[in-house]
């Protein structure tokens, strides 16, 4: 690769080296292997059923949990821009016809006075058309309507991100997306001293507007809830961004002859939970939200898979410290061989082959890893990752969330066991990060770098492809213990389109 002056300058300001772009612009020519898998996991097979009276018990565990000095944050992606959400709005706005004649137009209409932004709405088309949403209907205005939410002249919702958005009614007035988060954190992640810790990843651009609405809003929430807000944010940082190329894998320029970087993906966030100094860390994304009404199985299931969270890593500790103390049994060495494979769900088909002093140092290099627990729904068709049992460098098995992409569908095998998955992911985790005397684990070194992906966008009217990191929670959580428990559909109320606020779940 030939660099100008000019480039050089421009990777120091994104705080990159030369080699770095180099392996960037390897991975488009080698591109990325696929995953082997053993099969998609199950209940009872890779997916933790829980009775009604083990949920209890868990939910219970935590309670107590709380009830220790323990620093407890709840991470929230919610740096991506609305835009997509409104993909069919934006369409209708730059189509031929003045009046809906999509079903999703229709259902958008018809059902406008259902949306939380209704009255704001309503008040910005009577300042811009001088006339509210329902006479502008009526007499056929449908275009201004939908460019007072969108534009910059209006609401500007095409632009912002989803946590800014009004996604709930209440009495008292609409609540943004930010919001309901501000209010789930109070109900399960209380520490000792009523302190809710939660952090938000933005984008740059978006961080003045989060800070206003958390001065507004802050207040209201602690009283609602007798607690203090620990409130913080981070941005995706610059030398995490890759390097984007044309059709012969060479570094894509702009009309100005600069270099093109692309935001390397939601996997990027991994350095920013690294940032984070807490014992357990709930990640759910921004528009995963449900009004209040709806909030008791969310919850109830946070509590439950965060006790059988906890009450993992109290097994794992215990074993960390026999092993450390030497004091151990030919006995315990196989019940710790029991632990790995029935709880953690790791297998090892050349474990027979091992002596006792390689045995101990097998157990011990698979527990001193990073945990997470993650609530998986039964497949109803909605995108997403899947629950799989796959085959890891050392030759092992184990729990991981993969993407259709990293399965290599053309193997029939592979595919079989892809179709037959019956669980998805929601994208719904609780954490552990630290070790057994307390110090963070470096996240960084539990990346799995040949689970990134190459996708296909566009800039200036020419093709690109772009590098996309390894997700968040796929490949950039590929070498922590993974343990997955299955929650009810109702936990699981992503909002994907602003249509999708038309469900019950969000009314």
């Amino acid at each position: 690769m030939i660099l100008k002056p000019d480039d050089l300058l421009q990777l120091k300001s994104k705080n990159l080296t030369v080699m770095q772009v180099e392996e960037q612009l390897n991975c488009f020519i080698e591109g990325f292997p696929f995953l082997k898998i053993k099969s998609s996991a199950s209940a009872g097979k890779g997916i933790i059923r829980l009775t009604e009276e083990e949920q209890k018990m868990y939910a219970e565990v935590w309670n107590q949990y709380l009830n220790d000095k323990r620093q407890i944050t709840k991470f929230v992606p919610a740096s991506g821009a609305a835009s997509r959400m409104f993909k069919d709005l934006f369409s209708f706005l730059s189509a031929s016809y003045d009046v809906p004649e999509t079903d999703f137009e229709d259902e958008f209409f018809g059902n406008i006075e259902n949306f939380a932004f209704y009255d704001v709405l309503n008040d910005t088309c009577r300042a811009n058309e001088g006339l509210d949403i329902c006479t502008l209907i009526a007499e056929g205005g449908y275009k201004p309507v939908a460019a007072g939410l969108l534009e910059q002249q209006g609401l500007n919702y095409g632009s912002l991100p989803k946590g800014l958005l009004l996604f709930h009614h209440y009495p008292e007035g609409a609540r943004t997306a930010m919001e309901e988060h501000l209010v789930e954190g109070a109900m399960y992640a209380k520490n000792a001293e009523n302190r809710v810790a939660v952090h938000f990843t933005v984008s740059p651009e978006h961080l003045p507007l989060f800070r206003k609405l958390v001065e507004e809003k802050v207040p209201k929430y602690e009283k609602m809830f007798d607690v203090k807000y620990d409130l913080s944010f981070s941005t995706q940082q610059s030398n995490t961004d890759t390097i984007a190329v044309d059709g012969a894998n060479a570094p894509f320029r702009d009309v100005k002859g600069r270099l093109v970087f692309r935001p390397g993906g939601h996997g990027a966030l991994i350095r920013n939970l690294n940032e984070l100094d807490a014992d357990v860390v709930f990640i759910k994304n921004i528009d995963n939200v449900v009004p209040d009404h709806f909030k008791e199985i969310t919850v109830r299931f946070k509590k439950v898979i965060a006790g059988v969270l906890v009450s993992l890593q109290r097994r794992i500790f215990e074993y960390i410290r026999l092993i450390g103390s030497g004091d151990y049994t030919h006995e315990q060495i196989g019940e710790m061989i029991h632990f790995l494979q029935d709880k953690l769900c790791i297998k090892n088909p050349e474990i027979k082959y091992l002596e006792d002093v390689e045995l101990v140092l097998y157990i011990k290099r698979k527990l001193m890893r990073p945990l997470r627990v993650c609530g998986m729904v039964k497949n109803n068709g909605e995108p997403g990752g899947g629950p799989f049992l796959a085959v890891n460098a050392d030759g092992t098995v184990s729990p991981q969330i993969l993407e259709s992409s990293q399965i290599d569908l053309t193997d029939a095998d592979a595919r079989n066991a892809f179709e037959q998955g019956s669980h998805f992911n929601p994208v719904d985790l609780v954490c552990a990060l630290k070790d057994v005397h307390g110090n963070p684990y470096n996240l960084l070194d539990f990346v799995d770098k040949n689970t990134g992906f190459i996708s296909q966008k566009s800039k200036d009217g020419r093709e690109l492809k772009a590098l996309e990191l390894p997700g968040l929670w796929n490949g950039a959580m590929s070498d922590w213990n993974t343990v997955f428990v299955e929650v009810p559909i109702e936990s699981f109320n992503p909002v994907k389109t602003v249509n999708d606020l038309l469900r019950p779940q969000h009314q």
